[in-house]
């Protein structure tokens, strides 16, 4: 039998990810971006290398997809095998390319301050 964690152990697990741009290596990029830039995403944290931007435009592109894909899915789900997504800029052939890199824990006590609804009494 399984025990239940107490409430400072209770927590979910999260992918970290790395966002790469990718694309055809003999077109013009439009977006600012340079075939192999990345960041990566630790829990809720951007991660840039050292000396490396990255467009406005594309983060607004891509951010509303990211914790949806830090989430741990049914392996039928399209988050989990659909990892490419287009530049914003109709013009740019580049992509940027999600891989989910690792599973974090995250304590639900260190992310948040709302105490847990309590469950319905049956």
């Amino acid at each position: 039998m399984s025990r239940q964690p107490n409430e400072a152990e209770a927590g979910f697990e999260l992918y970290d990810l790395r966002v790469e741009v990718v694309g055809p290596p003999d077109q013009k990029i439009y977006c600012g971006a340079r075939l192999g830039d990345y960041f990566e995403l630790h829990g809720e944290m951007l991660k840039f290398p050292p000396g490396q931007g990255f467009s406005i435009y594309s983060l607004a592109a891509l951010l509303p997809l990211l914790p949806a894909k830090q989430r741990v899915t049914d392996l039928n789900d399209w988050m989990a095998s659909d990892a490419e997504v287009a530049c914003p800029d109709p013009h740019c052939p580049t992509r940027f390319r999600i891989t989910r890199t690792a599973r974090r824990y995250f304590r639900r006590s260190d992310t948040t301050a709302v105490p847990l609804p309590e469950a319905p009494h049956r």
